[in-house]
């Protein structure tokens, strides 16, 4: 969960960053050239000033002179053109020399403003990548209320560039800055939130492949998902209890009734001595009492493997599973049913008890609709993590909806309800081995039969 909401959480902190970014970006551009254009400003004041008394004065020569001598002085400085222009666009003073205004463009309309009276306010923005770009300039000089000729500036914006680059440089450095400290901050915001959820998720994992006992640990987390911790412990508990009691109730009722039921066989045998031998009514009373009483011995032990704790061992699965074939050979060989046995050593986690109980379930079971000249297989085989013991019969098999109910108790198949079972047997091998950490799974064997496969953990669980 958590590689798909952090990446949700970054690209809405990314978002966020640029959003604000963005509009930082363009103010720090517009601030540094407004600096520059009121700087501007001011040197075109200053030379308007002088300016003003050029034309028409006793001492017209001596004011050009320092007029343009100001100008030199101000263009070798700052590299920036500048020059003051009659309204006819003749120049009364300029540097460089041989520079004058622009007969179109941003400086021609910069001119023609400055000839209104208005001195440049917004020029264009001057953006990084205008390599080529400038910033033009232009005031009037104004005498006894008329405008007699135009300042006019027209500055190389390299500098500008460079100061705009340096503080979008520093603006993103900040970004990525942020940026790193949001994913830092997402990262432990997404641990904090989905550990109770990781916890609760392992627990009910656990309850699941029947560990009952599982429970969420306390953790942090929002209030909702502790809330939603204690209440899926409350509903553990209460569900753990009734399985607890309908475990005891099956365990006491088999119990109890076991003792009615051998009272009830013995007096059948009792009778049976009093009839004809061979008498086909008492031969079917006692057929069905050890049924009956085959059951209640079955319904014992499933209650007993659902309850009982795994004790489990590092074991040799191959040597153990070539003893349950060596000794259920000999029934195999009675029906006339072929048993091998394909195993390797191969070592992994297991209560040898229940293992052997397990597999000596799936055995019978096979043994039981395998027809006389047909084979049973038993494979060990190690595949990554676990150890698959596979069973396959060369029986009639089941269709694919019978698959999805074998191993439910008392189930069994429609046209097996002739052989001798309980429908517990299965349901007991899956008890013992979820008791250790393994499983059980069924499935079609080509061209026909069961196949039967129990896994185990070649890793400690």
């Amino acid at each position: 969960m958590r590689t798909r909401l952090l990446p949700l959480l970054i690209v809405l902190m990314a978002g966020v960053l640029l959003a604000l970014g963005f509009p930082l970006a363009v103010s720090l551009a517009a601030a540094q050239q407004q600096r520059v254009v009121v700087d501007r400003i001011d040197d075109t004041v200053r030379f308007a000033a002088l300016a003003q008394f050029v034309a028409d004065a006793d001492r017209l020569d001596e004011r050009r002179s320092t007029l343009k001598e100001q100008l030199n002085r101000y263009y070798d400085t700052y590299g920036i053109k500048a020059g003051v222009f009659k309204r006819d666009g003749d120049a009364m003073a300029h540097a460089p020399d041989g520079w004058s205004v622009p007969a179109r463009g941003e400086g021609a309309e910069a001119f023609k403003e400055a000839l209104s009276g208005r001195r440049s306010q917004d020029p264009p923005q001057v953006w990084p990548w205008q390599r080529h770009g400038r910033l033009v300039v232009a005031s009037p000089v104004v005498r006894d209320g008329d405008v007699v000729a135009v300042v006019f500036t027209d500055s190389p914006t390299g500098q500008l560039r460079s100061q705009v680059l340096r503080g979008w440089l520093l603006i993103a450095a900040g970004e990525a800055a942020a940026m790193l400290v949001a994913v830092g901050a997402a990262f432990r915001l997404t641990g904090w939130v989905l550990r109770p959820v990781r916890i609760l998720d392992a627990a009910t994992h656990d309850i699941a492949t029947g560990q009952l006992n599982s429970r969420v640990a306390a953790a942090g987390g929002p209030p909702e998902l502790r809330r939603l911790a204690r209440s899926f412990n409350e509903m553990a508990d209460n569900v753990e209890e009734v399985l607890e009691q309908q475990r005891a109730f099956v365990a006491d009722a088999s119990h109890q009734l076991r003792n009615p039921l051998a009272a009830l066989l013995l007096r059948i045998e009792l009778l049976a001595l009093e009839l004809p031998e061979g008498n086909a009514e008492i031969a079917s009373v006692r057929t069905e009492g050890k049924r009956l009483a085959q059951v209640l011995d079955d319904l014992l032990d499933l209650a007993l493997a659902e309850h009982a704790s795994a004790a489990l061992q590092l074991i040799d699965i191959g040597e153990l599973a070539s003893e349950r074939v060596a000794a259920w050979r000999p029934v195999a060989e009675e029906k006339g049913v072929r048993l091998t046995g394909r195993t390797a050593a191969i070592t992994a986690w297991a209560d040898p008890i229940a293992l052997s109980s397990a597999l000596d379930a799936v055995i019978d079971n096979a043994l039981k609709f395998t027809p006389g000249g047909a084979e049973v297989t038993v494979s060990v085989a190690a595949r990554g993590g676990a150890c698959t013991i596979v069973i396959a019969d060369g029986g009639p098999g089941l269709s694919d909806e019978e698959l999805s109910r074998i191993g439910d108790r008392f189930w069994r198949s429609g046209r097996h309800q002739n052989v001798k079972g309980s429908g517990l047997g299965l349901s007991i091998s899956r008890a013992l081995l979820s008791a250790g950490g393994g499983r059980i799974a069924y499935a079609h064997h080509e061209p026909h039969g069961l196949r039967v496969t129990v896994t185990v953990p070649r890793i400690e669980p």
